[in-house]
């Protein structure tokens, strides 16, 4: 049986503390980082991405608003440091392994 995947999205503000907690504790909860420059994205998130919720985190351009190119540039300068793995998880793995293992009729977004 496949459980229903509950992404969180642009990127939870002002809700953010709220959506770590949920996704510590929800292993079907998954945070979009699309919507916002990394820049302006919440410290916290981005730690979080980068180290114990690394497979939880999808990136996504929110293009046209949002280039992938601008966004790129705008997270290579932000202070967190992402490994070459983790950063691989962010970009493509995590999203190839919910959409090898969850249905898109299984899945729910919410902004």
């Amino acid at each position: 049986m496949m459980l229903r995947s509950i992404f969180l999205i642009c990127p939870s503000f002002p809700w953010q503390d709220e959506a770590l907690s949920v996704c510590l504790h929800k292993p079907q909860v998954y945070i979009d980082l699309s919507g916002w420059s990394p820049k302006y994205t919440p410290e916290s998130l981005l730690r979080e991405a980068a180290t114990r919720l690394q497979d939880r985190f999808l990136f996504d351009s929110d293009y046209p608003f949002i280039t992938p190119q601008r966004w790129l540039k705008d997270f290579e300068a932000v202070k967190i440091e992402f490994k070459p793995e983790v950063r691989e998880k962010l970009f493509w793995r995590n999203g190839q392994k919910l959409l090898a293992h969850t249905a898109v009729g299984q899945m729910t977004f919410w902004a």
